[in-house]
């Protein structure tokens, strides 16, 4: 008896995790200091295949700060050529590099605590919920699409958000990027992203990535951002408007020392906070500059990091410092 012609298949399935936890000493400007061993995220990753030009994305993250777990993406992938592709559900929309890489594929360790990276608006880590367009022509990559406004600011009103990034040496294929590809690429990248609500609301970036190896395997790299939410995202809600630019530095030494390398990375960050809501909401800056120490075993799937912050603020916010340890697995 010969086969249906139309029987089912079983969609292939791929199933991933990460994991980031460190141990933080902080010492704040007042009052005593504390230590920490925290679970910073933790995800599960699942992928799957519906028919071959329809695929699903269903991510999930564990964080330390709530102790719950949270839906991070899910989303209906159509695809037809790298040109062409339509995505529905939650997932990172259309902003800057650094919220396209997030946590677990930044280059530092102390990710968003800057006032300047990744202060889009979101519903969950850097998430909206909407409809997307994005395509890759050569070394030009453009996106753009619609998010729920209620969820996101609780505005109802849709967000529109956009990209277009240019790769003048390798290009970066796929819509999520990378903090860094340590060594992997010769990369000069320039990105220009904005979002919009309404007539008023409004958050726009430009950022920045220049990697070049170095023989034996090493990297040296200059990343860099600079970013204005004007009444849409930002960092303190208290406040209309919340601008600022960072730069940061890392050189991945060349030689192997057991199983990894070695890397030294810096990075300074200003970031200004202005029309305040209230009479006591004061106008203030922020400076944050943070030093790691990283040894990296496999990039991203493998990789311990030291890392020191300073973050000072010119009023309203108290001073701390914070040293510790972190480490990243993946599979």
């Amino acid at each position: 008896m010969s086969a249906p012609a139309a029987a089912q298949t079983t969609p292939a399935v791929s199933v991933g995790a990460g994991l980031q936890t460190s141990f933080v000493h902080t010492d704040p400007e007042a009052g005593d200091a504390t230590d920490a061993f925290n679970i910073n995220d933790m995800r599960l990753y699942v992928n799957g295949t519906a028919t071959e030009n329809i695929t699903f994305m269903f991510n999930t993250a564990y964080t330390g700060a709530d102790n719950d777990v949270n839906v991070l993406d899910a989303v209906a992938q159509i695809s037809t050529s790298p040109k062409f592709n339509i995505w529905f559900g939650r997932f990172l929309p259309p902003s800057d590099r650094a919220n396209l890489y997030g946590p677990f594929f930044a280059h530092h360790w102390a990710v968003f605590q800057d006032g300047v990276q990744d202060g889009y608006p979101f519903i969950y880590q850097g998430r909206q919920n909407g409809a997307m367009y994005w395509g890759q022509f050569g070394k030009v990559k453009v996106s753009g699409g619609g998010f729920d406004g209620a969820s996101a600011t609780g505005d109802s009103t849709v967000i529109g958000a956009g990209r277009v990034q240019v790769d003048f040496w390798d290009a970066e294929n796929g819509y999520y990027l990378n903090g860094t590809y340590y060594g992997d690429k010769n990369l000069l990248a320039i990105g220009a992203a904005g979002q919009v609500q309404g007539s008023e609301k409004t958050a726009v970036s430009l950022d920045f990535l220049l990697e070049r190896k170095v023989p034996g395997g090493g990297a040296y790299t200059v990343e860099a951002e600079w970013a204005k939410y004007d009444r849409l995202g930002g960092y303190n809600p208290n406040y209309g408007t919340n601008d600022g630019g960072y730069v940061l530095a890392a050189y991945l030494f060349p030689q192997l020392v057991g199983r990894g390398r070695f890397e030294a990375l810096g990075k300074y960050a200003f970031a200004r906070f202005r029309d305040g809501n209230r009479v006591v909401d004061a106008d203030y800056d922020q400076k944050t500059t943070e030093l790691n120490l990283n040894y990296v075993i496999k990039q991203f799937n493998a990789r311990v990091m030291l890392f020191y912050k300073d973050t000072s603020f010119s009023a309203v916010r108290p001073d701390n410092t914070q040293i510790g340890l972190g480490m990243q697995i993946q599979m």
